[in-house]
């Protein structure tokens, strides 16, 4: 529930308190492990997939609220996750389901996110929370719950105003770097699969790691690539020994603004002529390397239900997103990329948010590069648009065979 100020100190830690950084807050029961965390507190429409959402590396440092009111029916397994361990700082949710019924369940939701150590509220009103985020904009947040509540020297519950004080002192999303922390620490390669298991693979792709998911290069492999996923620091030399095809700057965390040293490597990327694609947070690394700003969204897109239109076919899909961050640049015309007087030749917006013209897509016209906004590797669905890796088999294989004929 909301409290007024006359209820503000109304609970015990059996219960378990979030609270904006805005003096919103809410009393609900535990969920998940027992603690305080804090975020930046986000809303995803997503009605399915509440196992990859927990697991995407993108929702870093971020609290999660879950729309959908009924989570956790299907438990956890061990062959949805989209990264080796659950990622979120926080997870919010109106009714956890009382059991896990599905065949392929290994364990429940709740005690998934008691094993990550993620501290989490239920039972609260979270149609009227992401209204109010909705009309203020995301914030950062806290979740309080168990001995978090106490004061540790006298052992009385800590007053609203202190839990406040700390959801303050916490970083801004805006102008924190985080790609690096979600990144792999080793290379690893993932081979052509499907009707291409064992075969020599079509393409090679290397896939810089910001916070890649697991789907991204399995749908690579399916299509006959070998995907070389590498680490965030990884530098164009040791790109270039492995031979790319194509180079590929995944999705992540953190602001845009402060991921210069990957934006540099785009531009090497790029002026070295090797095909490139680039997904959410590749998106707006590959605006900025073309000279275009980025900006922070009043409350951000995520979920699975948000139209997109491919200015280039003017199909409309129906697409997953995660993103607070978006690139600026002009709707409708094609122009030169601002950064070097044109050095990288005419670009245009490919595709474009339905519910609020948000840039979703960068393609240029005279070197092969391209990238979208949301996410076409969505696991959970919906799958419209998966073309986007034949998109890039098309440009990677154009490549060669105008290298053959050179």
């Amino acid at each position: 529930m909301n409290l007024t100020d006359a209820a503000l100190n109304s609970y015990t830690p059996e219960d378990a308190v979030l609270i904006l950084e805005d003096g919103q807050t809410y009393i609900g029961d535990p969920y998940g492990a027992r603690g305080a965390t804090f975020g930046e507190i986000v809303f995803s429409t997503g009605m399915t997939g509440y196992q990859e959402t927990l697991t995407d590396p993108s929702y870093d440092r971020q609290i999660v609220i879950q729309t959908f009111p009924h989570i956790g029916d299907t438990g956890v397994n061990d062959e949805d996750p989209e990264s080796s361990r659950i990622w979120v700082s926080g997870y919010v949710v109106r009714q956890p389901s009382p059991i896990a019924s599905n065949w392929r369940s290994t364990r429940t939701l709740d005690d998934e996110l008691d094993r990550y150590d993620i501290v989490g509220i239920s039972g609260i009103d979270t149609r009227e929370l992401v209204r109010h985020l909705r009309s203020a904009g995301v914030m950062r947040a806290g979740v309080f719950s168990g001995d978090a509540l106490l004061d540790p020297e006298t052992g009385a519950v800590r007053p609203i105003n202190v839990l406040l004080a700390q959801v303050r002192d916490t970083p801004k999303m805006q102008g924190r770097r985080l790609y690096d922390e979600v990144s792999t620490d080793q290379p690893y390669t993932v081979e052509p699969s499907g009707e291409y298991e064992g075969k020599d693979p079509l393409f090679t792709v290397v896939a810089v790691d910001l916070g890649l998911k697991m789907m991204t290069p399995r749908l690579m492999s399916q299509r006959g690539c070998r995907v070389h996923v590498v680490p965030s620091n990884v530098t164009l030399e040791q790109i270039e020994v492995l031979h790319p095809d194509g180079v590929f700057f995944s999705n992540g965390p953190g602001d845009p603004e402060q991921a210069g040293p990957v934006v540099e490597l785009l531009r090497e990327v790029l002026a070295a002529g090797h095909p490139f694609f680039g997904i959410c947070f590749g998106n707006q690394l590959f605006g900025r390397a073309l000279g275009f700003g980025t900006y922070k969204l009043k409350f951000g897109h995520r979920g699975s239900n948000q139209p997109v239109k491919d200015m280039t076919t003017g199909k409309v899909e129906i697409t997953t997103h995660n993103h607070g961050f978006a690139v600026d640049a002009p709707i409708g015309e094609t122009v030169m990329s601002p950064y070097g007087d044109g050095k990288f030749g005419r670009v245009f917006v490919s595709h474009i948010d339905l519910n609020d013209d948000v840039v979703e897509g960068l393609q240029c016209v005279d070197i092969p590069a391209f990238s979208v906004q949301y996410h076409p590797e969505a696991a959970g669905g919906p799958h419209d648009a998966a073309y986007l890796f034949d998109r890039f088999a098309e440009l990677m294989g154009s490549e060669q065979g105008g290298h053959r004929n050179a």
